[in-house]
């Protein structure tokens, strides 16, 4: 027995059989080897949105999907305007213009889930946002700068 079937615990569960018929469709569409790997990946979304439900404080990363109308830059200003208010949980950035003035943009982020909420509900009120999704996970990223205490400087002290 494998160390990864050995942690392995077992579901048995009754659906409605057009849900049933569903899931298989969905899990031959995506070509997943299984439905247990499905119904994996959609139980660690709905953990992951119960924590921010539930834990305000709970460190998540993750990511916030928006889409909106350019108006000429004056949306994306309004937007730099927001996201440098939450500096410290807004990790970067990646904007791609659409066709129709669109444009679509991904924030990586990383913070307690309530200031996750305010930062989205703070884009949200940027007239000009057609669409926003923010989708989270438990798992964090690796701290990225950390000061290490009692070096000098490398460069001789400059």
């Amino acid at each position: 027995m494998s160390s990864e079937s050995a942690s392995l615990a077992r579901l048995s569960m009754s659906l409605p059989a057009d849900l049933f018929r569903q899931l298989d469709t969905m899990v031959a569409e995506r070509g997943l080897p299984s439905r247990s790997q499905l119904i994996a990946e959609l139980i660690r979304h709905a953990l992951a949105e119960h924590e921010s439900l539930t834990r305000p404080d709970e460190m998540l990363a993750g990511t916030i999907t928006l889409v909106y109308r350019s108006e000429r830059g004056r949306v994306r200003h309004l937007l730099s305007q927001t996201q440098a208010h939450y500096l410290k949980e807004v990790i970067s950035s990646q904007h791609v213009v659409l066709e129709d003035d669109q444009s679509l943009e991904v924030l990586l982020v990383q913070g307690p889930a309530v200031r996750l909420k305010e930062l989205c509900d703070a884009i949200r009120r940027v007239r000009g946002v057609q669409q926003l999704e923010l989708v989270t996970t438990t798992s964090l990223l690796p701290p990225l700068y950390e000061p290490e205490s009692g070096h000098s400087n490398p460069i001789g002290g400059i």
